[in-house]
């Protein structure tokens, strides 16, 4: 199976038919095995692409310059103390400085609307890296990762969301999980869950894709006979430190613990979260919590993190095959 998907963007999953996504899942399981074998070969000599980085990044740039630079491209690195962006130049000009420089560009940063500025004004491929709304190259990677681990077809699988849902990931791995006609639960307080617009939206697209879709605020409900379960931090970047209060009064009681996965009934259902992860107190601000609140773990406890069951590690390597089939897919 083959699509032209040539100069297209990926600004958020719902641009995208299944079938598409399916492309692209299993063009990122040939380049992976190509790399693991030694025989890739360079589909980007001579393509220049611009990472623009409003947000600071770990796993995204490093997937990114990597992914580039196996296929044979070459990147440039923009940060917000690096370029004018939004202070002596607006996003439509540099979009367009940009477009004649460079083969495609990358953002990252807050509201969706700069990435779909950036796409109409730079006529090249636009990829979103992450936005407050969305997360796309995140959740192919962990579509390709349950499909690892889960051994089975994604419409056979069955994952649960839990924590703050209104977001990049929660609404991001609803998108994902619908079109590719999974079993989908999120598990979250009333006033954390989707919006009711992609909730209804996502409903009529499983209507055709023969998705499952739960929205739940028991966490012990939510995860019965999940194959994985997924959480990210309660507090996301740009919002401030005093929401943490608010944020673990509402979400304590959806940590995932060994008590919920064993309530999954399910011996080998998963671990997985996108990274960065407060499981300890090794970070500056898990420190922070722990003194102002006093856990010494947040959203998910060490002893999962840590366990063999998690599959975190394997998720943050495929955000580098995933992002190069987006790439090889757009530009090669």
């Amino acid at each position: 199976m083959s699509f032209n998907l040539r100069n297209r963007s990926l600004l958020d999953l719902q641009d995208f038919s299944p079938r598409e996504v399916r492309f692209l899942l299993d063009l990122a399981a040939e380049l992976k095995r190509a790399k693991y074998a030694g025989t890739e070969q360079p589909r980007l000599k001579g393509r220049n692409i611009a990472l623009i980085f409003e947000k600071t990044s770990t796993r995204t740039r490093c997937a990114f310059e990597v992914a580039v630079h196996d296929q044979g491209g070459h990147v440039t690195c923009i940060d917000a103390a690096g370029s004018q962006l939004g202070r002596k130049e607006s996003l439509k000009d540099t979009a367009r400085v940009l477009g004649r420089l460079y083969d495609g560009i990358e953002y990252r940063g807050f509201g969706q609307q700069a990435v779909e500025e950036l796409a109409r004004h730079a006529h090249v491929p636009v990829w979103n890296g992450l936005t407050d709304e969305s997360h796309p190259t995140q959740v192919l990677a962990d579509l390709l990762t349950m499909e690892e681990f889960g051994e089975r077809p994604l419409h056979e699988l069955s994952f649960c969301y839990l924590g703050d849902a209104r977001f990049n990931m929660g609404c991001s791995l609803l998108v994902g999980g619908t079109l590719m006609g999974m079993d989908v639960r999120i598990a979250a307080p009333h006033p954390l869950q989707p919006p009711a617009g992609l909730v209804a939206r996502m409903r009529e697209l499983a209507r055709s894709t023969g998705a499952r879709i739960a929205i739940e605020t028991d966490p012990l409900l939510a995860v019965a006979g999940a194959d994985f379960v997924h959480t990210d931090v309660w507090v996301s970047m740009g919002e401030p430190e005093d929401a943490w209060r608010g944020r673990i009064e509402q979400l304590l009681p959806y940590q995932v613990t060994a008590g919920l996965m064993r309530a999954t009934g399910k011996p080998r259902a998963r671990f997985m979260h996108c990274l960065p992860a407060f499981h300890d107190l090794e970070t500056e601000i898990g420190r922070q919590v722990h003194e102002r609140y006093g856990l010494k773990e947040i959203e998910v406890t060490d002893e999962v993190f840590e366990s063999e069951a998690s599959i975190v590690f394997a998720q943050a390597e495929n955000r580098m095959h995933t992002i190069k089939a987006v790439l090889v897919a757009t530009l090669g």
